[in-house]
């Protein structure tokens, strides 16, 4: 197991889990904002849609379906 950040909260989740499949684990439902306020989430899960990006670590717009959860990381969804 490992633990991350999620909007300020600590969750633990096995090691090789996609940072999509933690946010979606933490029960949070959006993952950003599209331009007209609506919620988004994942769609694809493979890094097509690009309907789930977050911020990782200070860095934006990042695919959370692409990139694997590891110790210490934090992130910061737009809801």
């Amino acid at each position: 197991m490992i633990t991350l950040t999620i909007n300020k909260i600590r969750i633990a989740v096995e090691k090789g889990t996609t940072v999509a499949a933690a946010i979606s684990n933490a029960g949070v439902k959006g993952f950003r904002k599209s331009v007209t306020g609506e919620s988004r989430g994942a769609v694809c899960g493979m890094g097509v849609c690009f309907e789930c990006r977050v911020t990782i670590d200070g860095l934006g717009h990042q695919r959370s379906c692409n990139v694997i959860a590891v110790e210490g990381m934090e992130v910061v969804t737009g809801e």
